[in-house]
Order: C-alpha cells, then sequence, then structure tokens
C-alpha cells in the first residue's frame, strides 16, 4: 500500500484551513486517512503551521511519501531537512510581521475661512462655422410652345381633301 502525506481540507467555504494527514494514496483527498500529524491554518498572518515533528518523522521513516504541499510545510518547519540530513537545521528567527505605523494626529481646523480661489478665465467661445451656402433651384425649362398657325394649316388640308 502507497502511503501519502497530504492535506486534507477543512472549513467552510472560501475559509479553508488543513489538516495534514497520512493516507492511502489510492483514497480520496477528503477521504479514510490513517493518521493526523498536524495542522495549516493559511488564513492566519503568518500562516499557522503545527505539526507533531515524532509522528512526522516516523512515518517519513516508515516510507509515507509527502504531497508537494505538504513537503513544502514540513520544510518550513524544519521536518523534511531532518529526515534528509538526520540533523535538525539550524533554527532562523522568523520576521517580525510589519505593522504600519499609526495615522499622524490631524491638526485642529482654523476658525478663519479659507480665501477663496480666483475664478478661472472663460474660455472663448469658438467661431461658429458658416452654414454652407443653399444651392438655387435650376429655373424649370419653358415648354416649346408651337404656333397655331401650323396647327390651322393642317386642320385645312384634313377637311379639303
Amino acid at each position: 500500500m502507497a502511503v501519502r502525506i497530504r492535506l486534507r481540507r477543512m472549513g467552510a467555504k472560501k475559509q479553508p484551513h488543513y489538516r495534514l494527514v497520512v493516507a492511502d494514496s489510492r483514497s480520496p483527498r477528503d477521504g479514510r486517512f490513517l493518521d493526523t500529524i498536524g495542522t495549516y491554518n493559511p488564513r492566519t498572518e503568518p500562516a499557522d503551521i503545527n505539526i507533531d515533528h515524532d509522528k512526522a518523522l516516523e512515518w517519513l521513516e516508515k516510507g509515507a511519501e509527502p504531497s508537494d504541499s505538504a513537503r513544502s510545510l514540513l520544510s518550513q518547519i524544519g521536518v523534511w531537512q531532518r529526515f534528509k540530513t538526520g540533523e535538525w537545521p539550524v533554527e532562523r528567527p522568523r520576521p517580525e510581521p510589519v505593522v504600519a505605523p499609526a495615522p499622524a494626529p490631524q491638526p485642529e481646523p482654523t476658525l478663519e475661512p479659507a480665501p477663496a480661489p480666483e475664478p478661472a478665465p472663460a474660455p472663448e467661445p469658438a467661431p461658429a462655422p458658416e452654414p454652407a451656402p443653399v444651392p438655387e433651384p435650376a429655373p424649370a425649362p419653358e415648354p416649346v410652345v408651337e404656333p397655331a398657325t401650323e396647327i390651322a394649316d393642317d386642320a385645312e388640308q384634313t377637311t379639303e381633301g
């Protein structure tokens, strides 16, 4: 049976915290496990990591393989280096969290009125564009009227004949 050390998700929706568990590699992420060796809360500043060093070393010596995230947590507390080299790493002090300094006290407001700002000069209006010339309508062509005499001549020819 392949045994893994991995994180088991706990907590409410969007509020995760994890347990570091030893489980069969075929078990689901939040399923059956063999042993709990610690907890991890990433939501605190700095992240809260509580791992039982002796249990973790015992399972590593038995052949349990840590997942990438579990290996990272084991490295942060020094268990992984102890397992690889047989020595505890030199303890480095954790840096203190940086706290923003308190804001400087604001001076009390004065009772004198502030000088009124000078009004800005009004911008000069842009010249109005000239309207486009309206083309005059073309004159209507005059109807061609033939003289009435020709019509009368034609009428006489048709009656005489």
